[in-house]
């Protein structure tokens, strides 16, 4: 029964971790196209992200202050935006847990509506590491 349960803590581990993914640089931008951001904002978007979640699709934030946490590549706040329940909800209409995914589409969407209500001040991440400082180099990318 022992053996049992580790095989099974195993599987369920790596299946979880299907899940995330973390991007090289590269990868990210080319995603970041492919997603349909736009090509002058693309290292900003990279050097946020690098900052927020080093890329990472599965972080979840430890909780903030004010008790929310932040969600994903973009560490999308479920206070305002994502909905912790079963169904979608907040501003961007969508669950926290859908921002945690591999599958970007959702977070990049609702990073848009951030974006397009805040621009990138809507993120200490980019505000500390970004704002004004030398971004990624993507030239390569």
């Amino acid at each position: 029964m022992h053996k049992y349960m580790i095989v099974v803590l195993v599987v369920a581990a790596l299946c979880a971790q299907s899940e995330a993914k973390v991007f090289t640089r590269c990868g990210l931008v080319q995603e970041l196209r492919r997603q349909g951001f736009p090509a002058n904002q693309l290292r900003d978007w990279v050097c946020l992200i690098e900052a927020e979640s080093g890329r990472n699709t599965a972080v979840i934030g430890p909780v903030n202050s004010n008790g929310s946490r932040d969600w994903g590549l973009f560490q999308i706040n479920d206070r305002y935006w994502c909905s912790t329940g079963s169904s979608p909800g907040k501003d961007c209409n969508v669950r926290c847990r859908d921002l945690i995914t591999d599958n970007i589409t959702r977070a990049s969407n609702c990073a848009k509506i951030i974006f397009r209500r805040h621009n990138f001040n809507a993120w200490y991440g980019w505000i500390n590491k970004c704002r004004g400082k030398p971004l990624p180099d993507i030239s390569k990318c």
